[in-house]
């Protein structure tokens, strides 16, 4: 079959593509808002832009005895605003040239089409929300404007991993570390190289790197929870080799899907500058920053959702896997508020499709995945309202 004939035979993938091929750079998503807005328009569901451009589309419960549940996905994708072409490779949904924006149209696509048919179904369900943002992929500006007060559901469902059946309960967080040394005396380098008391900042800074943490602090189950790794790191001028350099600078990133773990790292870092400055008092001095870019999404312990998503894979013949990653997603912003009712969200990273290459023009989307992911999230949301 060619991308007409398996469109034309799975609405849901026609759906994909239909957003694949509207081009949606980072706070260029207007193109592909508007046409989730006219889908739901024509379908008679309410969604609204928020003040920044987010889309909220809310089903009502008809069974108010039971909880709502949010889908949350992002509308932009890493690439340019040029034509986007679909095309059929096997099992396989490229674009011609360039990113396809699976990531995370794919998540979209599903959360829409689910929304799409449960509006037409006589179910009974304690309501059905989704979210979907803008500006993930540079900046996460869209998550972190959103106005949480419009969302009831505690449980909230990240469809952005990128192999069906993950299912992710915790995340890294992300932190930058910037080290500053300097040191009180420079001077030439032959004529002042004798002195004892003018030290090199290159060579401390060396020292002072080789005292500090590196790669995986603390894991856990198999899993990385926390690690350091050195970023980069820069003395003087590589050209100019007559100066006994005075300044240097490090930095570092700290991920860490545990608050408490990344703490303990932050203090073992500090100690080691504190013994740095101590045995070099009054010749130099390092200070050290920490600057948190991304909050941890730490495990809830609460074991509702996976269990729900376990068993909907057993039921579906999908290999459900629950674990956590060493990276960022949104799910980092919601683990960090509440809904409209005061409640903190709970949220989890799952996957709903296997998308490959991500961010480069060999990305592709196995669209029998799709198909799969949509069954595996019907269950699901049967499992939860039953």
């Amino acid at each position: 079959m060619d991308i007409k004939e398996v469109r034309a035979q799975f609405p849901l993938v026609d759906l994909f593509c239909t957003l694949a091929e509207i081009p949606s750079p980072s706070l260029h998503e207007e193109n592909v808002s508007a046409k989730i807005l006219e889908i739901c328009a024509e379908n008679k569901i309410h969604a609204e832009k928020d003040s920044y451009g987010n889309v909220y589309v809310n089903i009502p419960a008809t069974d108010n005895s039971k909880k709502p549940l949010l889908l949350s996905a992002h509308m932009d994708v890493i690439g340019d605003d040029s034509p986007v072409v679909t095309y059929l490779d096997g099992d396989l949904i490229r674009a011609q040239g360039r990113t396809l924006g699976a990531d995370d149209k794919a998540g979209v696509a599903n959360a829409l089409f689910f929304a799409l048919n449960l509006n037409k179904s006589d179910m009974k369900h304690g309501g059905l929300e989704l979210f979907f943002t803008r500006d993930e992929e540079s900046g996460m500006s869209g998550i972190r404007n959103a106005d949480f007060n419009k969302i009831n559901s505690k449980y909230i469902l990240v469809c952005d991993s990128d192999s069906l059946g993950q299912f992710e309960v915790a995340g890294a967080s992300y932190t930058l570390v910037t080290i500053n040394l300097k040191t009180f005396k420079g001077g030439h380098s032959g004529i002042d190289i004798g002195d004892k008391t003018r030290f090199n900042s290159g060579k401390l800074l060396a020292e002072l790197v080789n005292n500090m943490p590196q790669g995986v602090y603390f894991e856990e189950n198999g899993f990385v929870v926390t690690s350091c790794n050195l970023g980069g790191m820069t003395a003087g001028n590589p050209k100019v080799t007559n100066i006994i350099n005075q300044e240097g600078l490090v930095t570092y990133s700290i991920r860490s899907s545990s608050r408490a773990k990344e703490n303990e790292l932050h203090e073992i870092m500090i100690n080691c500058v504190n013994e740095f400055n101590k045995k070099y008092s009054g010749s130099a001095e390092a200070k050290i920053e920490f600057a948190e870019h991304l909050p941890p999404f730490e495990a809830s312990g609460d074991d509702y959702m996976p269990n729900v998503f376990v068993e909907a894979g057993k039921n579906t013949g999908v290999d459900v896997k629950v674990s956590s990653f060493h990276a960022g997603a949104e799910t980092h912003i919601y683990a960090n508020k509440n809904n409209k009712n005061g409640e903190k969200f709970s949220p989890f990273l799952i996957g709903l499709a296997t998308v490959c290459n991500m961010h480069c023009k060999e990305e592709y989307l196995d669209y029998k995945t799709l198909l799969k992911g949509q069954e595996l999230f019907t269950e699901a949301f049967k499992i939860y309202n039953r």
